[in-house]
């Protein structure tokens, strides 16, 4: 199904850090076709991006602007995989930044997925990087190897010098194929949903189409799984895209509004695509 999309140019920044806030763009040019990496679907057929910003800058995908009639309702869930570079000591003392349980949730309603994964994250779980990475029902997409703020402030995450944002970005992409994903997308989204000027001039070598997002899940140290369901459900429309976590001792309770967000979605009409399909 082809759609026309949203994108912001976006010369200003638009911040969220995991608790996250959205903002809106205009209607430009539809995507591109080709990918300006060998980043391909299961299927092969080339992942979909978008046409660069004004002067070349990278380009910012929010959401699928709507179409009419039942085959349009599409909402696409993503999941941001967080681990910062510096908290190796917390995982070996046990703090558990994945979380298998939802993984296997999606897999159980058999809901396509986007999974935004630092390098840093695949580093510390490379067999569960590449579990997501080699199975159909999902796609990694690029949240930086660091998880460092790419403009400040950020909601205190450490920042990334303009310099060595590029070279993050693929030091992310060189993780996931060290622990051998192969669903890989070229979409790239910022930590903290924080970017500027600066740093859409800085990637825009990696090819990658920026992806924020139009619905917060509110997840991120939830505790109340009903609250975070009915946020989703109050903002989803058309053409969504949901920015969950997959992050268990930053988000505990995410698996289980997923249970109750899919089968009300699926209720009301919808169909959950991947952030690939969405763009289409």
């Amino acid at each position: 199904m082809i759609r026309s999309v949203l994108k912001i140019t976006g010369l200003t920044a638009a911040g969220a850090v995991l608790v996250g806030c959205g903002a809106s763009g205009s209607p430009v040019s539809a995507p591109t076709s080709s990918p300006p990496r060998p980043a391909a679907s299961p299927t092969h057929e080339p992942a979909p991006t978008m046409a660069p910003g004004p002067g070349g800058h990278t380009p910012v995908f929010m959401r699928a602007a709507a179409a009419e009639g039942d085959a349009a309702k599409t909402v696409a869930l993503t999941f941001d995989a967080d681990m910062t570079a510096d908290q190796g000591p917390r995982a070996e003392r046990g703090e558990r930044f994945d979380n298998p349980a939802l993984i296997e949730t999606l897999r159980t309603l058999k809901v396509p997925s986007t999974v935004f994964m630092t390098g840093r994250w695949a580093e510390e779980y490379p067999a569960q990087a590449k579990a997501i990475g080699t199975d159909s029902l999902f796609e990694i997409a690029n949240h930086s190897y660091s998880h460092h703020a790419f403009s400040s402030p950020c909601y205190g995450l450490p920042e990334i010098g303009a310099k060595d944002m590029l070279t993050d970005v693929r030091r992310a992409f060189a993780a996931f194929e060290k622990a051998g994903a192969r669903n890989v997308v070229p979409y790239f989204r910022f930590p903290g949903g924080c970017y500027d000027d600066t740093a859409l001039r800085a990637l825009a070598p990696a090819g990658v189409t920026a992806v924020q997002w139009d619905v917060v899940s509110g997840d991120a140290f939830a505790s109340d799984a009903d609250a975070v369901a009915e946020q989703v459900l109050g903002g989803v429309r058309p053409g969504s895209l949901v920015v969950m976590h997959c992050t268990r001792s930053a988000a505990p309770v995410t698996q289980e509004a997923v249970r109750r967000i899919v089968p009300e979605l699926r209720r009301r009409g919808y169909r959950f695509v991947k952030v690939s399909e969405l763009m289409r």
